[in-house]
């Protein structure tokens, strides 16, 4: 079965069908660094690796490329308000240059944490400045542009598509909606490059055919992913709140510039974190970090995989209940892991293939993480595999969840020196077959509250 993926531009699920045969390109937005990035971004980037590590699993070779806006966003996440990286530095009186370098390496941190696969290329908006002053002039030399008092912008009334990925149209904004027009053409005509408002006031600003100034927050996008991609490419992916504006601003600019149709062949996006039915967002102070979860007791890979149980496409509520249901289950998952690590029975039997089928099957169908899982466990409890079979299909799904599933390894006891005496003499007890004192000892190391197991390999202690 070939994959297939929910195409938010033709709005069906699809075949995938790469450019290029064997190689699929892929363009994730990254973060913007004025801050850290809290569990309800981290939730797309879960999403957007396990994109990248079914693919590899299927056999495909990704070039995966994203960026770090580190200029041009404005609060509005249009064209108006303070730009968030100069905002943030005047905040922390430290240069730009410095709070980007700071937010995207706590980023990565937290990323590895996550298990997430570093991209091809990571790609910063402020190193490619020459190509965004590129496209615009491209824009502009096929009559896409025109210049007001703050800026050059794009005129969406001369592109016919514009509002196909979110499928509005000018007059379909929202009545009653908030659109400051200024000296804008359109409603939805958006800045491609801003003048600054006074030279030498701001930290990040370039000499361009236009002015001094900085670009607009959709054409670094644009301008990277075409260029570490090529002018058409595969697969672009976001979060949800990024269709209306954001992306479509970058279907416009590109088709524009490049005149290739279509400029990105499928797009994928996230539903969002929710908190009580509210989408998780910094403007609102954000949830936790993973940091922060890490705080109150959770592992960075104990919210991945409580992000895995959801398909990507669905809201997701979160509580700190229901991520430590999430923790339960996933230490469950390990110990089955470590326990199995002890044995060396194999027996291998037709469900073998059936459970990477039916894997396969589930990955394939737009990332069905919730069913992969589901036969993830119908493996490890199948009773006809044996321990080496049912350990190399986990390790072979767990290329794709990514929950480290082959570094699991027991936790090292160390019990008082009184629970260990009574083990021992249990252990003589055992040696001679006395078996009501062997029980006897086992009553009373679980009454000081610790677990014997009798196993293969001996007496196994754990804390009850």
């Amino acid at each position: 079965m070939p994959i297939a993926f929910f195409n938010t531009l033709t709005r069906k699920k699809e075949e995938l069908k790469p450019i290029k045969k064997g190689e699929v390109g892929i363009y994730t937005c990254g973060p913007t660094v004025y801050w850290y990035q809290h569990i309800g971004n981290f939730r797309a980037y879960i999403a957007w690796d396990v994109l990248k590590r079914t693919l590899l699993h299927l056999g495909y070779k990704v070039n995966h490329v994203m960026n770090y806006t580190d200029v041009g966003h404005l609060t509005s996440d249009a064209d108006e308000g303070e730009d968030k990286m100069e905002k943030a530095a005047a905040k922390e009186g430290k240069k730009a240059s410095e709070i980007a370098k700071f937010y995207s390496d706590a980023f990565e941190k937290d990323a590895e944490k996550l298990s997430i696969i570093t991209p091809t290329t990571v790609c910063k908006a402020t190193e490619h400045i020459k190509e965004q002053i590129a496209l615009v002039q491209a824009l502009e030399k096929n009559g896409f542009t025109y210049k007001t008092s703050d800026g050059i912008y794009y005129d969406t009334s001369k592109f016919p598509d514009y509002g196909k990925l979110g499928r509005i149209s000018a007059e379909g904004l929202e009545e009653g909606k908030r659109v400051e027009m200024g000296e804008k053409k359109n409603k939805t005509d958006f800045a491609l490059w801003k003048f600054s408002e006074e030279p030498g006031k701001r930290q990040q600003e370039w000499e361009s055919p236009w002015g001094l100034g900085f670009p607009g927050w959709h054409i670094e996008c644009s301008a990277m992913s075409s260029k570490y991609l090529g002018e058409q490419f595969d697969i672009h992916t976001g979060g949800e709140d990024h269709i209306q504006v954001h992306h479509q601003n970058e279907i416009a600019q590109s088709e524009g510039a490049y005149g290739k149709k279509p400029w990105v062949k499928y797009w994928l996006h996230n539903a969002f974190l929710t908190f009580k039915g509210d989408k998780v967002s910094k403007s609102k102070g954000g949830l936790y970090t993973i940091s922060e979860l890490e705080e109150q007791g959770f592992s960075a890979l104990d919210y991945r995989y409580f992000c895995l149980g959801t398909h990507y496409r669905k809201p997701l509520n979160f509580s700190l209940e229901a991520l430590e249901g999430a923790k339960n289950t996933y230490a469950r998952l390990k110990n089955m892991i470590i326990e199995l690590k002890t044995r060396t029975d194999s027996k291998k039997t037709a469900s073998f293939e059936k459970y990477k089928q039916e894997f396969d099957a589930a990955m394939e169908d737009d990332l069905n993480t919730a069913q992969a899982l589901a036969v993830l466990w119908n493996t490890l409890k199948d009773e006809g595999l044996g321990s080496r079979e049912k350990l190399e299909l986990a390790f072979e799904f767990d290329k794709v969840l990514g929950l480290g599933l082959a570094d699991a390894e027991a936790e090292a006891i160390e019990a008082p020196e009184e629970i260990m005496d009574l083990v021992d003499a249990r252990e003589d007890a055992r040696k001679k077959k006395d078996w009501k004192a062997s029980d006897r000892i086992r009553d009373e190391i679980k009454a000081k509250g610790w677990i014997v197991e009798d196993t293969k390999e001996g007496q196994k202690l754990k804390k009850g």
